[in-house]
């Protein structure tokens, strides 16, 4: 299929590595110029050298103000304004609903909504003016289904959740597209962090945790991180100007509901 997206510009937050990497490079993979992103400057040099087109920019979007410096280092690299936002950013640490405190509660808005909010208000008033934009969010399965033992997470990203849909009805008119992505348990850096804390509060072995995982996924794996590259790629493709405000799983049937 040709998802139409060829020589678009695309900002991946947090693409040097997990899933923004594999979203990176599968939008690469399309003819997209890609804005690779990231506090790892040497490593994000070196993924944007082996991408078509793809730039490095330094970001940290823990700063106020880091977000729209970091857009604006990436046009005047790519040369072109931002077609296609991808938003993404390290997980928060696992811990209990029972538990979360006050400075756990604020954590989930700073890590998980707050440069989200902040990246779509600098690219979408260009995205509107010029008809055509994309704003695609990777969140987790935890978004339909609260994840046990990940409060500040799923509490962060339901948020994220809400605001995104309502903004994709505000905006359809402008052809702009705001969806959201959710991985299940995808064979990522973050998801061995996350087997390995359940074994270690559990007492048991990494090996059972992730065949127990296995077991619970109709698909009965880990999914990979080219799989969810894929389906981000045609979320973010020509194709797909009529899938708007939708939270698409990418999770091998782990959520069992509709």
């Amino acid at each position: 299929m040709d998802l139409g997206i060829s020589d678009r510009t695309a900002f991946v937050a947090a693409s040097t590595g997990g899933l923004g990497l594999a979203v990176a490079r599968a939008l690469a993979a399309e003819g997209v110029r890609v804005a690779i992103t990231g506090r790892r400057k040497e490593r994000a040099a070196r993924i944007a050298a082996e991408l078509p087109g793809a730039v490095a920019v330094p970001a940290d979007f823990t700063c106020p103000e880091g977000a729209a410096a970091a857009v604006d280092r990436a046009e005047e690299a790519l040369g072109a304004p931002v077609d296609i936002a991808v938003l993404n950013g390290p997980g928060p640490r696992p811990g209990a609903a029972a538990a979360m405190g006050a400075d756990e509660l604020a954590s989930a808005f700073d890590l998980l909504v707050r440069p989200q909010h902040a990246l779509v208000t600098r690219v979408l008033p260009g995205m509107r003016e010029r008809r055509w934009g994309r704003i695609l969010a990777v969140g987790s399965s935890g978004v339909t289904a609260p994840l046990p033992n990940l409060a500040v997470s799923n509490t962060g990203r339901a948020a994220l959740a809400g605001y995104l849909k309502t903004l994709a009805a505000e905006v359809a008119l402008d052809a702009v597209t705001v969806n959201l992505l959710l991985p299940g348990r995808i064979a990522t850096d973050r998801v061995a962090e996350l087997d390995a804390a359940a074994a270690k509060r559990r007492g048991v072995a990494v090996e059972d945790v992730q065949l127990e995982s296995r077991r619970s996924i109709p698909a009965r794996r880990y999914g990979t991180p080219e799989e969810f590259g894929a389906a981000a790629a045609f979320l973010c493709g020509a194709p797909a100007s009529y899938i708007t405000g939708v939270a698409l799983r990418c999770d091998g049937g782990l959520i069992r509901s509709l």
